[in-house]
């Protein structure tokens, strides 16, 4: 009987057994199905097909299309890529510490990172990148000269570059550095008793970075009301700064981050390891479309143990681990291989794509999980704020005008006899009469959306013949699109002005001037205030009611 009883009890185990064990047979047997037909079909159009075919293009086009279907995050590395790869992913490898821009022929500096090579060779805003060691540098793309002009920090570098302010060729000679980009460009406060903190990039010490940066505004003024982190635009880095960063507002030991994948042995708990700053003073978060990997680790865990209230709008969507593993023949495949999961057990990834970036997934196609006072939140597409705050599109006028350089050329030019101004915060841009005065001699053209939409619309027209009909109803409605254009540039007056002062404010005080210059301007910054002063709503927020 204890036998006929055990064997019944086995049974399960070994029917579960023997379906796991032809499952995976079967998936084996898919495997080698699918490659030798694979194999065979390159062989074919190998010797066979009509043209001379290149069998390593052919086989990449393949390789590629298959990690396509995946995310945009996996991809192949070839033997000719890998130096460039370690160069852009080994953060001992770097440049001359500038942003640049292919502007007309020549890529151009358009911020030279303070105390980095480019600035201490004198390299400034507006300065033209002529060759790099003797190599003409005429119609190469930013990425194609960021390629010669890195390498190992202590090698030397050439440039031949036009500057902006004397109209003379210099030749520079340089040194490559490991360029430390400062992770708080801002700290301070916007308000009577409430701090701001703006955190461009999760590098190294950020989290000890903030942290120093309260503990000061907090020893300042004791009555401290709350306290913004500006996370709009930041596109993440370590992990591990996301957890110093949560860490400053959550307690010691709070699990904050998992990794799951399909290798079990391989996933992690990560949790807060040192004691906070503070756990109780108002937090707001903001966070936009640009926020993506550590800042939504930060905002989503914020967010999951209602530490703090989340304002912006919805964040990118980026919540996946990449290893990059040998193929053989020294290349590579850099492929996800695993995810991160928040607090509330929801998963920040994005799970649609289009062109390679992340899609908006309706609400009701993601799943729902609670925080820790039970408010609803969804996975499957970045960090929902709870307060959603909406983005003005720039008018087309204001695009035109960035896009073809016109305030970039202008502020070189307005700059170029001017040795300083008044501080980031206090100057104040007032000759916008210069500034039409040289849109006028830079021939500016541009289309609005409704000319376009004219267009497209006269085209059909005259494929069903009847544009002649219309014909003086459409110069009528030109008339009138001209008309509005010749005043788009007062009607955006304002605006115009702000981004030619923040322009300027980079050339003297650099991004650190750039963010306290635009504070007082930032409506969504103003918010945050607000928000913090009204502890009755701050309060029903995180309580959900």
């Amino acid at each position: 009987m204890k036998k006929r009883i055990t064997l019944f009890l086995l049974a399960p185990v070994l029917l579960l057994a023997s379906a796991f064990t032809v499952s995976y047979n079967d998936k084996l047997y898919e495997i080698a199905k699918n490659m030798e037909i694979f194999t065979k079909v390159y062989q074919e159009l190998n010797m066979n097909y009509v043209d001379d075919l290149d069998p390593n293009k052919l086989m990449r086009t393949g390789i590629d299309a298959m990690l396509a279907s995946l995310d945009p995050y996996t991809n192949y590395i070839s033997e000719s890529q890998v130096t460039g790869y370690r160069l852009n992913s080994d953060s001992k490898y770097d440049g001359i510490g500038a942003t640049t821009k292919l502007i007309g022929d020549y890529v151009t500096i358009t911020e030279p990172f303070e105390g980095g090579p480019a600035f201490n060779a004198g390299l400034r805003a507006g300065d033209k990148i002529l060759a790099v060691n003797g190599e003409s540098a005429k119609n190469r793309s930013t990425s194609e000269l960021a390629r010669i002009v890195r390498g190992a920090p202590g090698t030397s570098l050439n440039l031949r570059v036009l500057k902006q302010k004397t109209g003379a060729t210099e030749d520079i000679t340089l040194l490559r550095e490991v360029i430390d980009i400062p992770n708080v460009p801002y700290s301070g406060k916007v308000d009577e008793h409430i701090a701001y903190v703006s955190l461009s990039t999760f590098t190294a010490n950020a989290g000890k970075n903030i942290a120093k940066s309260l503990k000061k505004m907090k020893k300042e003024d004791p009555e401290l009301e709350g306290v913004i982190l500006d996370l709009r635009n930041n596109g993440g880095g370590l992990l591990r700064e996301a957890i110093s960063v949560s860490n400053i507002f959550v307690p010691k030991g709070i699990p904050l981050v998992s990794t799951k994948g399909k290798v079990v042995d391989r996933d992690k708990t990560y949790s807060t390891m040192a004691e906070p700053i503070d756990t109780d003073i108002p937090l707001v978060v903001l966070i936009n479309k640009s926020s993506a990997s550590a800042s939504e680790i930060v905002s989503g865990s914020i967010q999951d143990l209602d530490r703090g209230v989340i304002m912006g709008q919805r964040s990118y969507g980026k919540g996946l681990v990449q290893n990059t593993m040998e193929v053989g023949y020294n290349s590579r495949v850099k492929l996800t291989t695993s995810k991160y999961y928040i607090p509330s057990g929801r998963c920040i990834q994005s799970i649609a794509y289009e062109n390679g970036e992340p899609i908006d997934i309706p609400d009701h196609q993601r799943t729902v999980f609670y925080t820790r006072n039970k408010r609803p939140v969804l996975d499957g597409g970045g960090v929902t704020p709870d307060i959603k705050l909406e983005v003005k599109e720039k008018p087309t006028v204001v695009k035109a005008l960035m896009d073809q350089n016109i305030i970039f050329n202008f502020v070189s030019t307005y700059t170029q006899d001017i040795d300083s101004i008044e501080a980031a915060g206090d100057y104040s841009f007032d000759d916008i009469a210069d500034f039409y005065t040289y849109v006028d001699s830079q021939d500016f053209e541009y289309k609005t959306k409704s000319e376009e939409s004219l267009e497209e619309f006269v085209d059909t027209a005259k494929g069903e013949s009847v544009d002649q009909i219309l014909e003086v109803q459409l110069n009528q409605i030109r008339a009138t699109l001209n008309q509005e254009k010749s005043t788009a540039l007062k009607d955006n007056e304002a605006l115009i002005s702000d981004l030619i002062e923040e322009d300027i404010i980079s050339r003297y005080y650099f991004q650190g001037g750039k963010v306290h210059q635009n504070l007082s301007d930032d409506s969504e910054v103003q918010e945050a205030i607000a928000v913090i002063k009204d502890q009755e709503r701050y309060m029903s927020i995180l309580s959900g009611k």
